[in-house]
């Protein structure tokens, strides 16, 4: 039976300090660090060690990888990394503080940015500081200059299509290491999302979340996403305290230690009928 695995990277240096990321590439904390531990602890403790990993080119998600990987011991298995599961590109927001860009441009055009689906921010311009387009890691592409999720989806579709699917579909278990919205375009299509509602969904850092999938791909259970978290409680109160507006850091608490030798399984879950695979989004069809 497939099963996939979404793991956003643990906290970066810019979720810390509340700024645009982005393509922009930073490090992670040592709070992100201990997230991304205590990710792999979930993961031990339900039994569940993924046999292949994709993540994108930045630095945040592939610590995130290298860090889950060694704890669980699979430090030797594949690990793929492409641009499309990188997070969406912010566009001239990349390296603006959130709160001040709320004070600038008022709570209605902040959301539409962050969260409407078709919005895409102001383009990135040549002389923004942190303009990532030139890294040498994009010379074979040419990189966009700002990103809705609805283009995130279209990006990420043909990378399913030619890397992800098959390796479900030879019975691995895979686990995509990536970012708050290549993540939220995954789940829109997996779980048919409306344009709508998908503004609501804010994925946790840390957290995995677990699709067993049918032999067609589509979930096995129709549920709310972060039912889908080996720690539901946890991953609504992290994207809880995501969503709210915020004035300082925040984080959470490291759990004790573990041994990745001491794993219990889940119990199984009962099947509802299969969702289709991958409802029509605006401008992709994944199918």
């Amino acid at each position: 039976m497939p099963t996939l695995i979404l793991l956003r990277h643990g906290q970066s240096e810019w979720n810390a300090t509340n700024q645009f990321t982005g393509w922009h590439d930073c490090d992670l904390t040592e709070l992100g660090e201990a997230e991304a531990r205590e990710g792999a602890r979930l993961l031990a403790d339900a039994g569940i060690l993924p046999d292949v990993v994709h993540t994108s080119v930045l630095t945040r998600a592939i610590r995130t990888a290298d860090i889950a990987l060694e704890a669980l011991r699979r430090d030797r298995i594949p690990v793929r990394r492409h641009w499309r599961l990188n997070e969406r590109h912010y566009g001239d927001l990349t390296g603006l503080d959130k709160a001040t860009t709320r004070e600038k441009y008022g709570e209605e055009q902040l959301l539409a940015w962050r969260r409407g689906f078709d919005t895409p921010p102001p383009p990135i311009t040549a002389d923004n500081p942190y303009n990532p387009n030139h890294d040498p890691r994009y010379t074979d592409m040419e990189p966009p200059l700002a990103e809705c999720l609805a283009d995130v989806v279209e990006r990420l579709s043909p990378y399913w299509d030619e890397a992800i699917a098959p390796d479900l579909r030879a019975g691995r278990i895979v686990l995509v290491a990536a970012h708050g919205n290549s993540l939220r375009a995954l789940c829109k299509v997996l779980d048919g999302i409306s344009d709508e509602d998908i503004a609501a969904l804010n994925i946790p850092t840390g957290s995995p979340l677990v699709y067993e999938l049918a032999g067609d791909l589509s979930p096995q259970e129709n549920m709310a996403v972060l039912e889908r978290s080996l720690d539901p409680e946890a991953a609504r109160a992290a994207a809880a305290r995501t969503a709210a507006p915020r004035g300082g850091r925040r984080g959470r608490r490291r759990s004790a230690a573990w041994s990745p030798h001491s794993r219990s399984r889940r119990a199984p879950r009962p099947l509802c009928p299969p969702l289709p695979l991958f409802p029509r989004a605006r401008r992709s069809s994944w199918a």
